[in-house]
């Protein structure tokens, strides 16, 4: 990249770290070619440990193999749709590989999705075959009618478990009474006797970098789920730029934490797709709560952690911390919410890591911007700068969408290789996002001089208040700083004058107490009095994404169905979501 849209060379190229380039060129390769590399320098490494159960890139590729043969004799051909619902076990990077190297599209899923999500993601994909958890089985049988899908295949938990944990694990479970009996159907096959059946003979497919490789669907914060679409280019040339990125992390020698969500694209590029470009061995995480991650990192010493900051924070606040060594962790990607200051000093400090904030979104495969990794180049608060050959501007909201000066805040948009092609059948919605080739990204920004690109809010989150744009990460942040304080979101509602108002949900520290005025008045030191909350609930946990993004959407019928005037003494208890037999199994493993 040479200049930028304004035939400028871009500020933030100055600030790359040594050795970083500001275009590369790319390999033709597709996620295949990345297993293939790996599977023949590194044969007798270990690409993924489950819970001490470890497989090598050799195996790997045996029973990606295996299943692919499998995959390719139900009928599976080069375009078919192949949905995936699992947790990160093994089995998920397994069928990840095995539909890609079919030439077929993987559509992943979050198991706890409810019916009406996956059939929607299912139909508008017209997926074909389904690789699911056998608690989930019975209840996808049931869904399949509604559905094209002809096959589905089902997994254990227990599948791929130490013998010493295999025998604890069934026992717990019979005793919580959380075992499912896979009831006879149609076309219905098991994982294990696929692995004993098909031979490990891959079909033979041409495959190029312009195929599909995935259908990613968006969270639907906005409504119905869409599916990005993503080719095997934009998801190798994304891996590329990371691995350009960070020029020091050697093939073999380092160890991916795998707590991210495969089904979930920040954990699908920067963990899987990653690591087994790299030859490193892949810590799975299955169910990335503060205990299990704390296990995890402990345990097995994996020197990579991309996590998000409930991930960060939960560490953090674990009453055994103090007796654990996470000094094996020596880089962190944190994304998908900003990470408060306190949280990203106190980690470093107690792990001696360094941690790099990024930003990425579906619809870009998804990284874009990343602090450089050298110490001294970083800027707090900001997201970074762009990845080789990645274009960023902020531009005016209006309809001119002419480009900001440095500090100005405005709607980021994005060109590069990682960038989809479009949304599944949706034109329209296609041509508003994408637009000469930008991206429009919805996400509001500035940008300083240096080239350090800053998050303000999404425009969707933006409360309008009495006239004045509000945006709700300026009151987090400043109700984080409270000492008292362990988690904050702001959200707008309905006010019959002002058109919004401000109404906070906070989760304070373990054994913490405050009023609602104090905490308002404390605000009132830091911020404008447009922006100061008008009642603020406590609650006991935000709710959250899989991932650990908070869900404002959520929050916002939580306030809509509460009384708004103030209370000191005002806790709303989060009411128990309806738990899937998939997270009781998680937990007992």
């Amino acid at each position: 990249m040479k200049t930028d849209a304004n035939g400028k060379k871009p500020a933030w190229l100055t600030h790359y770290d040594p050795h970083v380039p500001e275009s590369i060129s790319y390999t033709k390769s597709t996620l295949v070619d990345f297993l293939h590399q790996s599977v023949q320098r590194y044969p007798e490494s270990a690409a993924f440990n489950f819970l001490g159960y470890r497989i090598t890139f050799a195996r790997f590729k045996q029973m990606v193999d295996r299943l692919a043969n499998c995959l390719s004799d139900l009928g599976i051909r080069k375009g078919d749709s192949v949905a995936i619902v699992l947790p990160n076990t093994i089995h998920c990077p397994v069928s990840y590989y095995a539909i890609v190297e079919t030439g077929a599209i993987a559509v992943m899923n979050n198991p706890l999705y409810t019916d009406r999500e996956f059939g929607h993601q299912f139909n508008d994909s017209n997926v074909k075959l389904l690789i699911t958890l056998d608690t989930l089985c019975n209840r996808m049988v049931k869904l399949r009618p509604e559905t094209s899908i002809k096959h589905i295949i089902y997994t254990s938990i227990c599948d791929y478990l130490p013998p010493l944990k295999k025998i604890p694990f069934t026992l717990l479970a019979k005793r919580k009474k959380i075992t499912v009996k896979v009831q006879p159907a149609k076309n219905l096959l098991r994982w294990t006797d696929i692995m004993k059946t098909w031979p490990a003979r891959a079909p033979k497919v041409d495959i190029s970098t312009d195929d599909i490789a995935m259908y990613q669907y968006t969270g639907g914060t906005t409504g119905l789920a869409k599916g990005a679409i993503l080719t095997h280019a934009n998801l190798s040339c994304n891996v590329q730029q990371l691995d350009a990125w960070a020029p020091d992390l050697q093939n073999k020698r380092e160890t991916m934490l795998g707590a991210l969500p495969f089904f979930h694209v920040m954990g699908l590029t920067t963990s899987m797709n990653f690591a087994v470009k790299k030859g490193w061995e892949n810590i799975l995480v299955p169910k990335p709560g503060p205990d299990q991650l704390l296990k995890s990192i402990s345990k097995y010493r994996p020197t990579l952690a991309p996590m998000v900051p409930t991930m960060f924070i939960g560490l953090l606040n674990h009453p055994k911390l103090k007796n654990k060594n996470l000094s094996s962790i020596k880089l962190c990607i944190s994304g998908s919410a900003p990470l408060p200051a306190d949280v990203f000093r106190d980690f470093e400090r107690k792990t001696g890591s360094v941690i790099i904030e990024a930003f990425g979104m579906t619809e870009s495969s998804p990284a874009v911007l990343v602090n450089p990794v050298g110490k001294q180049k970083r800027k707090p608060s900001s997201v970074g700068i762009p990845l080789p050959d990645t274009q960023c501007r902020i531009v005016s909201i209006s309809e001119e969408k002419k480009d900001t000066p440095a500090g100005a805040e405005g709607e980021l948009i994005v060109k590069g290789p990682q960038v989809m092609k479009g949304y599944l059948n949706k034109p329209d919605e296609t041509g508003r996002t994408i637009v000469n080739g930008w991206l429009h990204t919805g996400d509001i920004a500035k940008i300083d001089e240096d080239g350090y690109f800053y998050i303000i809010d999404r425009t969707k989150d933006m409360i309008i208040s009495g006239g004045y744009n509000v945006f709700p990460r300026d009151i987090d942040e400043i109700l984080f700083s409270h000492p008292k304080v362990k988690e904050a979101c702001a959200v707008g509602v309905p006010h019959p004058i002002r058109g919004e108002q401000i109404k906070a949900f906070v989760v304070l520290s373990e054994g913490e107490r405050i009023t609602e005025k104090e905490l308002i008045d404390y605000c009132a030191k830091s911020l404008a009095k447009f922006k100061l909350p008008t009642s603020i609930n406590f609650i006991e946990d935000l709710p959250k994404s899989n991932i650990g993004k908070i869900l404002r959407k959520e929050l916002r019928k939580i306030a809509a169905a509460t009384s708004s005037g103030p209370s000191e003494t005002r806790r709303i208890n989060k009411t128990p979501a309806p738990k899937e037999d998939i997270e009781h199994s998680i937990q007992g493993s």
